[in-house]
């Protein structure tokens, strides 16, 4: 049966966000194709009718799941006190809620060192991310000169992905909201909230 641009159109969006949230629960090499499919509700074949191969669709859901965190700050920050719009974003990245969302959680926990080891597309598709995430964090630390606020945005994302990487991968939830606090509390510090 023939499927229309339209409908081909949608079940690529599909696809992609349905990797976009599997990449990130099970990693790039944790699902097969046939899963991932299967997860979107298509068979494998109509895969390579949208996709040139499983590298092109993990750039895509990369790039998909990077837009999908920048708007979740953007919400974050909106619910924030409006001069404070770096509180909103560690209430919620640094929070117990955000460490147990792996399928929409942070890309740059879940599938940091698999992205390492991945195409110049994935890793470009993240760092298209990042860049995201540093210009937002560089607007928010209180720094007129631009390169003093680079570093403290740079040293801001390091210390929260690392808390909620470290806090993920222990099972004491008193240490997991140790992380988190302590790296809320070194965030609060270091931009002077």
């Amino acid at each position: 049966m023939r499927v229309s641009r339209t409908q081909a159109a949608e079940n690529r969006e599909t696809v992609i966000n349905v990797a976009s949230r599997l990449f990130r629960e099970r990693g790039f090499d944790g699902i097969g194709l046939k899963d991932l499919m299967k997860g979107a509700g298509l068979t494998q074949g109509a895969f390579y009718k949208q996709f040139e191969s499983k590298d092109d669709l993990a750039a895509q859901a990369s790039r998909r799941a990077m837009e999908s965190a920048t708007d979740k700050w953007s919400a974050a920050t909106a619910a924030a006190n409006p001069g404070k719009p770096l509180d909103g974003v560690i209430s919620f990245y640094l929070s117990m809620d955000h460490r147990a969302e792996k399928m929409d959680g942070c890309p740059v926990v879940a599938l940091g060192s698999d992205a390492a080891r991945q195409g110049a597309e994935v890793k470009a598709s993240f760092e298209a991310g990042i860049r995201e995430y540093l210009e937002m964090l560089g607007s928010w630390v209180g720094e007129d000169d631009s390169e003093k606020a680079g570093d403290k945005a740079m040293a801001v994302l390091s210390t929260m992905v690392g808390a909620v990487m470290l806090s993920r991968v222990v099972n004491d939830p008193d240490l997991a909201q140790a992380f988190l606090d302590a790296a809320a509390n070194q965030v609060r510090e270091t931009v002077a909230i």
